[in-house]
Formats: C-alpha cells, structure tokens, sequence
C-alpha cells in the first residue's frame, strides 16, 4: 500500500511539472504566433516559487482552510490517475466516477475559500464557475455513459485498453459526435475561451481568485496546472486510446493541450447565459444522437 500511495504522489508531482512546463511552451508558441517573443518556458516555475516564498493575507480560518482542501482534493484525485497501461497507482480504482466525486472536493474548497474572502467579484466569479460546470457536465456525462455502456466497464485503464484492442478504433474515431462535444466540454473544464466566464478579468477581476496572493495564489497555481493535468489526461484516456508507454501519452497529451490553447486564442468570450445556452443546445442534442446512434441502433464507426 505505502508503494502504491508513492506511486500516486509521483503522478501528482509528474503532473504538476509537465502541465507547468507545456503551459510555458504553449505561452511562447501564441506569443510566436502573435509575432512576439514570449515569456521563457520555465516562466510558470518562476512566478509559483515568487509567490510560495511570499506572505500572504488572510480573511480567517474559512479563506484559508479552503485553500488547503482545494490544493489536497486535486492532489488526491491525481493519485489516481493512470498515465500508461502499467503506471496506475491504483489499478483498482482507476474509476471515472472516483474522479468525479474526488475532483469535485478542490473545487468545493475553492468555491468555499473564495466566498469565505467576502469580496463580492469572488462570489460572483464562483458562482459563474458553477454555472458554466452544470452547463457542459449533462452533455459530457451522456457521452461518457455512452462510452461506459459499449465497454462494459468505467475503469479509465479499461476504456483505453478496449480502444486498444484489434478491431477496436479510438473513440475519437468510432463516437465521432461525442468527440466533439466532449472537446467542447474540455475547453469549458479549463476554462478557455469563449467559456472563460469565470475568471473574466475585463468584467469581474479575475472573478474566485481577486483576493489571492502570496502563498495562497501560488497553491492555487499549482491546483490549476494540477487539474488542467487530470482533465486533459482523462481526455486521452477517453477518446485518444490511452497509452502503451509514456512517449505516446506526452505526445498525445501535448497535442491536446497545444490545439485547445490555440482555439482558444481566436475566440473571444461568451456571456454567462450564453455559455449555458450553447451547451444546452448543440453539444446537448448531439450527445443525444450519439448515445442513441450506439447505443439503441448499434451503429459504431
């Protein structure tokens, strides 16, 4: 047990330096892009250990105590993430629905530290961030079952060895339909634009993060890359096959990550409502007819 809690915090800490890195070197690509030089790559390293060796302020028990169990939840639910067929901490628990309960403790702690500041853009900002989750989860959560009900099973390792198998196709490929919702929903997770609604620094301030610094706002940094890292992961576990070893997942996550940046950076922002709106009507009835088409006919690429 005590090898497999290491091999979990490994993830964690594997996570946390290739999600940082990739975000610097996507940083440099949009400023290349963008016909600038860009900041270096390590810059994100830079400004987390600027601000962990800061002091920071505090607005009670409550603002700090969420800090720490958004930090711990996020940490915990990367534990049990695999990242090859033989790298799982957990082989047991690899379950997607663990992921769902777990991921959603950091971002309770999250929602209860930012509300905990009193600042009224912190609790405006948390509550469009739970608005915009309960927007593209329904749709998400109909191809994921999708999923589950033609493999048989919710193991994240299942799922990618079932897309491994002789005959099989990724689901990329064979749930066309639900791959584009779901690369919908993956933008609204990391919240990149036109789903950047929560944050909106032109509108709300940064929105849940306004009263951060210091110690504090380097944390949630590292709960950020941390949770970009479980997302972006699940999501090739999903739909790209998994992994047979751990070039194939750097590659395949890198991909992922650098094409959501890049559509990200041509968009503008949604409103709110508009937000739920969209997921309420395209990607929602395309999850629809993708789970119908087979599930109920049968009809698999």
């Amino acid at each position: 047990m005590m090898i497999n809690i290491l091999i979990g915090f490994g993830v964690a800490l594997f996570g946390f330096v290739l999600q940082t890195s990739l975000g610097g070197i996507n940083r440099k690509i949009i400023g290349r892009l963008q016909k600038r030089y860009g900041p270096k790559w390590y810059q994100e390293f830079l400004d987390i250990f600027k601000l962990l060796s800061k002091r920071a302020i505090s607005h009670g028990w409550l603002f700090d105590f969420g800090v720490i169990m958004a930090l711990g939840g996020i940490i915990a639910t990367a534990t049990f993430m695999p990242v090859t067929n033989s790298i799982v901490a957990f082989p047991n628990y690899d379950n997607f629905f663990i992921f769902v309960y777990l991921i959603a403790v950091g971002m309770l702690g999250m929602a209860m530290s930012a509300s905990g500041s009193g600042n009224p853009y912190a609790s405006i900002g948390v509550m469009r961030a739970l608005t915009t989750m309960l927007a593209y989860e329904v749709p998400f959560m109909i191809v994921i079952l999708t999923i589950i009900k033609l493999t048989g099973t919710s193991s994240i390792t299942g799922i990618a060895e079932f897309q491994q198998l002789a005959g099989n196709n990724w689901f990329m490929i064979a749930l066309p339909l639900g791959f584009i919702v779901s690369f919908m929903a993956l933008m609204g997770m990391l919240g990149k634009k036109p789903f950047e609604t929560y944050i909106a620094p032109a509108e709300i301030a940064s929105g849940p993060m306004v009263e951060y610094g210091g110690k504090q706002l380097g944390m949630l940094f590292i709960m950020h890359e941390i949770t970009v890292f479980i997302e972006v992961s699940l999501f090739v576990h999903l739909f790209l096959g998994g992994a047979e070893n751990i070039l194939i997942f750097l590659l395949k996550y890198a991909a992922v990550y650098t094409l959501v940046n890049l559509i990200s950076n041509v968009y503008g922002r949604f409103k709110i409502d508009q937000v739920v709106k969209f997921f309420y009507k395209w990607p929602l009835l395309l999850a629809i007819v993708q789970a119908v088409i087979a599930v109920y006919l049968g009809w698999v690429i």
